[in-house]
């Protein structure tokens, strides 16, 4: 066989093959007609939506729970209570770290100077040192106790009935990843 007549050859194989394929379109497509007549859907009916029979909303007159309306209220009657928990936080100075919520602040360590405990605190960045008497974070946080690992603190906040109470907190130390 010479090199010309070979891809001569190969073009007329290549030809029948195609030639061949063409008729069985055909038989494919009644094959698929028959199939489509034949095979029947199994759709379960759909279940009819069930009422919806609107309620008329009655709270609409109230007072909605976290407006300054409500605040104002709860503050003018702890003013009126001498010696409620509110009354003496709010005649105080508020000291800067009562600016930022708690979870912004980290504690990265403990010193002991003197014999009284000292945390480091980070935050935004910047390194404070508190004490035993500090406040902190936005809820009246008040550091009671201060561990190797932990400070622990007493917030205040206003609980659903809307009176002020005590909450514990705790910020942990956070240990860098190595």
């Amino acid at each position: 066989m010479t090199r010309a007549t070979h891809p001569v050859g190969l073009a007329i194989l290549a030809m029948a093959l195609l030639a061949g394929c063409s008729a069985d379109h055909d038989e494919l497509r009644g094959w698929m007609e028959q199939q489509r007549r034949e095979a029947k859907p199994n759709v379960p009916p759909l279940q009819a939506p069930k009422r919806f029979d609107p309620q008329p909303y009655t709270a609409a007159q109230a007072v909605e729970p976290f407006s300054t309306q409500k605040l104002s209220v709860v503050l003018k009657q702890e003013a009126r209570q001498p010696n409620s928990l509110l009354a003496a936080e709010m005649n105080r100075r508020k000291e800067p770290l009562e600016s930022y919520p708690l979870d912004s602040m980290s504690m990265v360590g403990s010193v002991n100077r003197e014999g009284k405990p000292f945390a480091l605190l980070r935050v935004d960045n910047l390194l404070y040192q508190v004490k035993v008497g500090d406040h902190l974070g936005q809820n009246y946080g008040r550091i009671m106790k201060i561990a190797e690992t932990e400070i622990v603190l007493r917030e205040l906040v206003m609980d659903a009935g809307g009176e002020m109470t005590e909450r514990p907190a705790t910020l942990q130390l956070q240990e860098r990843a190595r």
